[in-house]
């Protein structure tokens, strides 16, 4: 989509932090990290938002999660623990619309955030 922000990351119209790359997903550094490890795991072919690659793939969204595990364990928060969030939708707090998993790690996340 030409105006889809992750779109852009992924073709490098817009430079990204990238951190890991299959021939389906990118993961890179979030620009505003909630988290000493922030990162965002996204499929490359546009999807806007995360049921919509379990319907369409379900091996997809399978490989996006394990990206994500292999991600926690070279950030070192595999062990410590980390925290995996895909919001949907406005109402979820979805900002972009595509398809996208944040990890995050590095320090106790307590719940409810806040």
């Amino acid at each position: 989509m030409s105006d889809c922000l992750f779109c852009a990351i992924v073709s490098g119209d817009i430079p990204g932090d990238v951190v890991a790359r299959t021939d389906r997903v990118l993961a890179f550094r979030d620009i505003d990290p909630k988290a000493p490890t922030h990162i965002l795991i996204i499929p490359i072919e546009h999807f806007e938002d995360l049921p919509a690659v379990a319907q369409a793939d379900s091996s997809l969204a399978g490989e996006i999660f394990a990206v994500a595990a292999e991600l926690a364990e070279s950030e070192g928060i595999a062990e410590t623990g980390h925290r995996l969030v895909a919001n949907t939708g406005r109402e979820g707090g979805q900002t972009v619309s595509h398809a996208h998993v944040h990890l995050l790690g590095g320090r106790s996340l307590s719940w409810p955030p806040g």
